[in-house]
């Protein structure tokens, strides 16, 4: 007599002697499963916190530049002197705090912005890992996962931004819609709240989402920022272990490849953010008339600063994005043995 445990059958699937060692199979597997998700999002939220945090401490760091650059690609009527000389103009007619004109918006803003990108984006590159069975991303998976993550923060966060390019330009407040450099400003700055009403008051709910157009375009900017800092990453990684100075210098690196490239369409979404509510003007014709009035370097207002500010920026915000990184998994770690 045979000892082998019959075949299964529709009736008895499997041998009654095996179902408890399969039930327990099948509940370690979902168990593992379940575990395994659970610390993937665990991780997705520890690079979001990370990412929002480098964010905050870098744009403090470097509001200043943001607000030069952001008046110089929204005015017409450009005084020219180089960007010392526009600090100065600020300072002398608004004193050290019109420099940071609507800093609690954009600290929102990017708080917001990156914990949104850095979750969505560890979210895509987790899936592709495990579609790909790879532990590292090849360059056009790298572009895809910036592109959906962009993508979905754009469209989250393109209102807190627009607020932002108001109260920093401040366009509203000089008698003939050109911006404090020129003349004096005269009314107190406004509040983010205040802004917000202002705008949703006098121009409509959509004109929030002024600029989605070009900012969609943009996503471009961090998918060629990521993607470099991605494959050099690696480059770095094959020889050692990746270092806080490393990621300073490869995030300066690609964002200044990236900003470079873009700008133009920074520019045209500035101009959009800080439009009137009856203007609808499209990208293509605004990147004409910006060309036709201004010449080519109306697409280029306010560079330097800019592409100096987003260096450095994307320097610091890699640096302390890593350090934050680890503090948060070992106050994870910690509070899980303590549970």
């Amino acid at each position: 007599m045979s000892d082998r445990a019959p075949a299964p059958t529709p009736s008895n699937p499997l041998p009654s002697s095996t179902q408890p060692q399969a039930q327990a199979q099948n509940t370690s597997s979902t168990s593992s499963a379940a575990q395994a998700v659970a610390v993937q999002q665990s991780d997705n939220v520890a690079h979001a916190l990370a990412g929002a945090g480098g964010g905050l401490l870098s744009m403090a760091l470097t509001y200043p530049l943001i607000t030069l650059s952001t008046r110089a690609q929204v005015e017409k009527n450009k005084i020219n002197g180089g960007t010392l000389a526009a600090a100065k103009r600020i300072i002398d007619r608004e004193g050290v705090v019109g420099l940071y004109a609507g800093l609690d918006s954009a600290l929102f803003g990017i708080g917001v912005t990156n914990f949104v990108y850095y979750y969505w984006y560890e979210f895509s590159r987790a899936f592709f890992q495990r579609s790909t069975n790879k532990s590292s991303l090849s360059t056009l998976e790298s572009m895809a996962a910036g592109a959906l993550a962009g993508s979905a923060t754009v469209l989250l966060t393109n209102p807190i931004w627009v607020v932002n390019t108001r109260m920093t330009a401040r366009k509203s407040e000089s008698k003939d819609q050109l911006l404090p450099g020129s003349e004096k400003a005269q009314n107190a700055s406004p509040s983010t709240i205040g802004t917000f009403l202002k705008i949703v008051r006098e121009d409509g709910f959509t004109r929030l989402f002024a600029g989605v157009l070009p900012a969609l375009v943009l996503v471009i900017n961090p998918i060629l920022q990521y993607t470099i800092f991605e494959q050099l990453k690696q480059v770095v990684e094959k020889r050692r272990k990746m270092t806080a100075r490393d990621s300073f210098l490869i995030g300066a690196l690609g964002k200044l490849a990236a900003t470079s490239i873009t700008y133009p369409y920074i520019t045209v979404k500035s101009r959009a953010h800080v439009a009137d509510g009856g203007s609808r003007e499209g990208m293509t014709a605004s990147l004409k008339r910006i060309v036709r009035e201004e010449g080519v370097a109306g697409l280029y207002g306010g560079i330097g600063p800019k592409v100096t500010q987003s260096v450095i920026t994307a320097a610091f915000l890699f640096a302390f994005k890593d350090v934050l990184y680890d503090m948060t998994v070992k106050a994870r770690r910690a509070v899980t043995k303590k549970a």
